[in-house]
This record gives C-alpha cells, sequence and structure tokens, in this order.
C-alpha cells in the first residue's frame, strides 16, 4: 500500500475529515471522545471576531466540546502566535451568543506541523519536540494547577522523534511523518482502528483523478508561498548586512543558513 502524503491539505482533510479517524484521533490526542454534530472544513465565524479573517482546516464541536484541526506544511515565522490566535477566537467568539462572560464549550486546538521548527526569533531557541501542550489553566505559586478552564492548544511535529512518546501519539506522528518520508512502505501501527482507516482512505488506490489535481495545485501554492518567503528573508538579511549586523546574528534572526548568509555578505 502507497500512501498519499499528509502533508498536503487535500489528503490531510480527506483522511481527518472521515469520522472514524477523527473521533480516533481526538480520543487519542486528547483523550476524550467526541460525537460530533458534523465535521466542516474552511470554517470561519460570521461576523468575523476582531480585523482577522480566521479560517480552520477542520473545525467540529459537539454539545460540550469545540475540536479545531489545523495542518501547517510551511513553517513560518509567526507560527505559534498565529495559531495562539486561532485557539482564542474559538474560546472569544463563544461569548457573542452567551447573556454573561461564560465560555460554554471547552476548545480544543491541534496544530499539526510537518516541517522542522526553525529558531525562535523572541528567544533565539530551537525547540525540538514532538507534542507541546499549552493549557489555559491557572497554576498557585507552589505550581499546582487549578483546572478552571481546561481549554488546550497542542503542537505535534513528527519530525522529532522521540522515545518517550506515549503510544497515543506516537501512532499518529508515525503516520504523518511515514505518509511523508516512507509512503511506499510505511512503518506504522495497523492495530490502531483510526489509523489503518486513515491509510485506507489516503491510500493511493482510493485517491481520485480530481482529488490528484486539487493536490498539485495546492502543492504549487505552497511553492510559491515558500518562495515568498525566502526572498522576504534575503531581503532582511541584505538590509542587515549594510547595517553591518554580524553573521550569525543575520542568520538566527532570518532563518537563513550561516553559510548562505556569509555569501550574500560576498556581494556588498
Amino acid at each position: 500500500m502507497t500512501l498519499a502524503r499528509l502533508d498536503n491539505e487535500v489528503f490531510f482533510k480527506k483522511a481527518f475529515t472521515d469520522e472514524v479517524v477523527f473521533k480516533s484521533f481526538i480520543k487519542d490526542i486528547v483523550g476524550i471522545d467526541i460525537e460530533p454534530e458534523k465535521i466542516e472544513t474552511e470554517k470561519s465565524f460570521q461576523p468575523k471576531l476582531g480585523n482577522i479573517a480566521f479560517k480552520y482546516d477542520i473545525f467540529a464541536e459537539d454539545i460540550k466540546r469545540r475540536i479545531i484541526i489545523e495542518i501547517q506544511k510551511v513553517e513560518y515565522d509567526h507560527n505559534f502566535d498565529r495559531f495562539l490566535h486561532y485557539h482564542l477566537q474559538s474560546i472569544t467568539q463563544q461569548q457573542r451568543t452567551s447573556e454573561d462572560y461564560s465560555v460554554e464549550k471547552t476548545v480544543y486546538t491541534i496544530v499539526v506541523i510537518t516541517a522542522p521548527y526553525k529558531i525562535n526569533p523572541k528567544t533565539n531557541e530551537l525547540y525540538k519536540d514532538e507534542v507541546l501542550i499549552s493549557s489555559m489553566n491557572p497554576k498557585n505559586l507552589v505550581g499546582l494547577e487549578r483546572k478552571i478552564f481546561n481549554h488546550e492548544l497542542i503542537y505535534l511535529n513528527p519530525n522529532y522523534k522521540a522515545q518517550d512518546t506515549p503510544q497515543n501519539y506516537r501512532d499518529w506522528l508515525d503516520l504523518i511523518y511515514e505518509s511523508i518520508h516512507h509512503p511506499e512502505n510505511p512503518k506504522i501501527n495497523y492495530q490502531n482502528k483510526g489509523i489503518k482507516r486513515a491509510t485506507e482512505i489516503v491510500s493511493y488506490d482510493n485517491i481520485s483523478p480530481e482529488e490528484w489535481e486539487m493536490a498539485k495545485i495546492e502543492a504549487s501554492k505552497r511553492k510559491v508561498i515558500t518562495l515568498e518567503r525566502e526572498e522576504e528573508k534575503i531581503e532582511i538579511a541584505r538590509n542587515l548586512i549594510l547595517l553591518q549586523v554580524d553573521d550569525l546574528t543575520i542568520s538566527k534572526s532570518t532563518g537563513l543558513s550561516l553559510e548562505f548568509v556569509i555569501q550574500l555578505k560576498l556581494k556588498y
């Protein structure tokens, strides 16, 4: 069985909007059972909240919970900030229909990032974590967490395999990674019902000609975005060179390799 790459939004949405896959994924990653009324793609709220037009890749909710899944192939500098906004909007939007400040549904935002992280421009740190979980629950002065809100923002990145990652995360991280790097012979856990179902959905045999065409268009758009971002970084690097900023700082500030910065500097 050969798998279509799950870093392409067409195939990712095809797999993860399937009810069996979706519910299994949420159970393994968040630890809850959800009965979604429907599973939507490109979900947006009308009228929009604030000045940013948000669209969620995959969106579902039941009586108690609101689930958002985002796939991010290209690693932007503003990734963490961007999805914090997505997460918070889905929380604050609920107050529009509430008579007070209460938020009726717990929000879980799961971000799937399929590119390696870059150095964080705010902290100059390079994160190498498969799973990052941000909870909004407050802690007291001795570090005890008080479960008041329970909303969670979860980042999954399969590029940093850790030995101590629990199996419930490992199954899905392996599925995504293997579909990208070893699609013809993926080493994944077929005993997991959701994983098995996902592989059937994105098997080459089950991809229509129309879906292949859509996937090619999506890949082309991503390539253009990547090139545009690289051009922006190079322009920033040029300006920093003219300001006589040192090579290492330029490299860390732009995400360009040190070798590239040195070569670029020779032109000025």
